[in-house]
């Protein structure tokens, strides 16, 4: 009985282990972030990718709240590099027409 019990209880541990394993965590993405430029404003990420105003820098993505600041980032893009950012997306598959 005690060897059933122990078997069990070993069994229920096991399985359990096994399936926290299979559960993928997935990063969670930001909405928005700051300005890589002007640090004070609030960028939408969808928002600023859908207008384009973002720039990818050692595979980071940095995104503006205005027209100025991708000319800003780009003439010294080391210096906004702690700027808030989110690792630039891969590319998807295109589909074959």
């Amino acid at each position: 009985m005690k060897k059933m019990l122990i078997f069990a209880g070993a069994l229920c541990i096991l399985s359990s282990a096994a399936m926290a394993d299979g559960k993928k965590k997935t990063a969670k993405v930001p909405t928005a972030v700051k300005c890589a430029v002007m640090s004070t404003k609030d960028v939408n990420i969808k928002d600023a990718t859908a207008s384009k105003m973002f720039a990818d820098y050692k595979g980071n993505r940095y995104f503006f709240c205005c027209g100025g600041c991708p000319d800003a980032f780009k003439a010294d893009p080391a210096k906004y590099a702690s700027a808030p950012h989110i690792a630039t997306p891969k590319e998807g598959k295109k589909k074959k027409a």
